[in-house]
């Protein structure tokens, strides 16, 4: 279908807009397709569209589409805009969200009855496959939408991704699966990743507008955060509607707004957002965020991808990017418009980092990307996708050797890597086929099966490719205190009685 019904082109018309190209392809195109269009171009909204189109068409009930996004704040954004179409149109669509946020009553509710449209995480996905009711779950599945597919692609995760997508297929026949992907430096090779995909190029819109923001002061020889220039960034936050600050670490973000609510004497409303906030505290800045209740707000990578505020229409980045793919993807959060040049400016920590900051953005200017070629599958992701399936079930070893092919990272996989990687799975390998708990996996009957049937919930505890310290949470004094966030355990080994840090803004 290349056309929209005419209750989705009323809608589109009532709202005063007209179908992108790219999205009007996306709707008319057959099997895998790889969207690579500039942010705010209504990527996820061309994702979306043949499902919302075939749902309404059909009317077809169970879990018909996947969305997949590597960020939670992301999926709870996507939440919210999916519901201006669905509500606008009248659509009796049925939405949900699975990630580590989602209350465990909701989860147990979608495994029984799921949502039309699940939105979910990597290792989400990787923990609902692991499920034995994963076949009846997703065997009418028709889509998979992977949102921000680049980033995924730069690490573990989207190995993970994509050999549970390889799942995915083996379970629900004639799947189609559309990635989406801001700009990148190599298009057929993100195509193969997904193990094969038709490229549909978006405009790329204007050129963004860019620049140093100058400073009343110089900055400092070397650290100093960017602390020095607060004034400026207050100064540019005062002329602009609504601003995102972002910084490189979480320790950075906390020490800018301290600094921010020091020198704000207009008493403008600015937020703190980093994925070590408490859940209540991050949903809090969101919902205020996509209301207009902030001026600002002090973020990290937590909110680098895809999060759809219109009224933001400047990015400020202090302290070198680091990436240049991430500074592009920063300065598209601004003017989340198709015709609008996004607008960003960069303060540098300190005076080393300027010749950085000029660097990358004369590298944005001439579209010049960084990134590396992708090697091959890790075996170790291979391997806790080995165990995730036998907790599902009993697989045939051939079997699942051809389902992990189908994957783009592990084309090239030969067969006797893939039989050490199950023999590494099943003993614990040489080092460890001598100990016992090791044991995991037996062959009955030609089928490959977990030895102990309760290892499972260990394994499933388990899940994902991110490695991080071992965390604390923080609560506020007094009894039945509410949660600030997590602190790394590391960390807090260090503290003596009477030490302070900040957390959330506060001390």
């Amino acid at each position: 279908m290349s056309r929209l019904p005419p209750l989705f082109a009323d809608w589109f018309a009532r709202n005063g807009w007209q179908p992108h190209p790219h999205q009007l392809a996306l709707l008319a195109a057959q099997g895998d397709v790889l969207l690579i269009a500039p942010t705010g171009g209504g990527k996820t909204l061309a994702g979306f569209l043949p499902s919302l189109v075939d749902l309404y068409l059909t009317g077809a009930q169970g879990l018909h589409t996947l969305y997949v996004s590597p960020l939670k704040a992301l999926t709870a954004d996507v939440a919210r805009n999916l519901a201006r179409p669905i509500e606008g149109m009248g659509l009796a669509i049925s939405v949900g969200d699975r990630t580590g946020d989602t209350p465990e009553s909701q989860r147990r509710r979608q495994r029984a009855e799921p949502p039309q449209i699940l939105l979910t995480t990597p290792e989400s996905l990787a923990l609902m496959l692991s499920w034995p009711e994963a076949p009846r779950l997703f065997a009418g599945l028709r889509r998979v939408v992977l949102d921000e597919l680049h980033a995924l692609a730069e690490s573990k995760r989207g190995d993970q991704l994509m050999l549970g997508l390889a799942r995915l297929r083996s379970l629900a026949p004639g799947l189609a699966v559309t990635g989406l992907s801001a700009t990148v430096e190599d298009p057929q090779a993100l195509a193969r990743f997904m193990g094969g995909a038709r490229v549909i190029e978006a405009d790329p819109g204007p050129v963004p507008d860019i620049a140093m923001l100058p400073t009343s002061r110089p900055p400092p020889w070397a650290g100093g955060g960017g602390r020095y220039a607060v004034r400026d960034v207050l100064e540019a936050v005062a002329q602009a509607r609504t601003t995102i600050i972002f910084l490189n670490t979480r320790a950075q973000a906390e020490l800018f707004l301290q600094a921010i609510w020091a020198a704000n004497d207009d008493n403008l409303p600015i937020g703190l957002h980093h994925g070590a906030l408490a859940r209540e505290a991050r949903q809090k800045v969101e919902a205020a965020m996509a209301e207009g209740r902030l001026r600002a707000v002090v973020a990290t990578a937590s909110l680098d991808l895809g999060i759809d505020w219109g009224d933001v229409d400047l990015v400020i980045q202090v302290g070198a990017p680091r990436n240049i793919k991430r500074l592009v993807q920063r300065i598209g959060r601004a003017n989340h418009r198709y015709n609008a040049p996004s607008r960003a400016r960069i303060v540098a920590a300190n005076r080393f980092e300027v010749i950085e900051c000029v660097a990358a953005l004369e590298a944005v200017r001439e579209g010049d990307l960084d990134g590396e070629p992708r090697g091959p599958g890790p075996l170790d992701v291979l391997i806790q996708h080995i165990l995730l399936t036998a907790c599902a079930g009993p697989f045939d070893a051939g079997a699942l050797y051809a389902e992990v092919r189908s994957a783009g990272p592990y084309v090239g996989l030969s067969r006797a890597d893939f039989d050490a990687c199950l023999d590494f799975a099943a003993t614990g390998g040489y080092a460890l086929r001598a100990y016992d708990r090791w044991q995991r996996l037996l062959l009955r009957d030609g089928l490959w099966q977990l030895r102990d049937p309760r290892a499972a919930r260990a394994l499933r505890m388990n899940i994902g490719t991110i490695v991080e310290a071992e965390k604390l949470k923080v609560r506020r004094s007094g009894r039945g205190g509410a949660t600030l966030g997590e602190v790394e355990e590391s960390f807090a080994a260090t503290l003596a009685p009477g030490d302070t840090f900040l957390l959330g803004g506060q001390v």
